[in-house]
């Protein structure tokens, strides 16, 4: 099997959204322009707690479709829902979804040519930045304690010490 992240790209921008629905037109007809097979899903980037938790929620939306397990029918949708990790559409667009006015987005590319990322830049500017996570508003939204922030914490550090010593060894 085909490693799936290979067809991933997750890009960090900021941007002012003057209409909602406009955008999300813009962002069709550039997909539009090649062919039917790519997503590009834009998702409130403050809603997010890096690109790991972006990569992970995309990883387990392929696997849901390729396991006919999905909650949405569309993928760009199934990706919110995972990414938001709820099961309702209305609750994860509320979460993840776009907003007028300026914002940071993240965007999911899933089998798209690398030109629409230049597409991406004249709409947007690109800053990786927007990934750095809001700790207490991810708090609030996901109802998490202060107790498993930290072992969130704790746990994610173990793994990047655990990475380097793999990877020096």
């Amino acid at each position: 099997m085909e490693n799936i992240t290979n067809n991933i790209k997750i890009l960090g921008y900021t941007g002012e959204i003057s209409d909602v629905s406009k955008t999300l037109k813009n962002i069709d007809n550039i997909k539009d322009q090649c062919c039917d097979i790519g997503v590009i899903q834009l998702l409130n980037a403050h809603a997010i707690g890096g690109k790991r938790h972006v990569l992970h929620g995309t990883i387990e939306a392929i696997k849901a479709f390729q396991r006919g397990e999905n909650l949405a029918n569309d993928l760009g949708i199934e990706l919110c829902l995972r990414i938001s990790a709820q099961r309702q559409i209305s609750k994860a667009l509320e979460i993840l979804g776009l907003h007028t006015g300026k914002m940071d987005i993240c965007v999911v590319m899933i089998d798209c040519p690398d030109y629409f990322e230049d597409e991406l830049n004249n709409m947007f500017t690109l800053n990786d930045s927007v990934f750095e996570p809001d700790i207490k508003y991810l708090s609030k939204i996901y109802n998490i304690s202060d107790k498993q922030n930290k072992s969130m914490y704790i746990e994610d550090s173990l793994i990047d010490k655990t990475t380097s010593l793999i990877v020096d060894v």
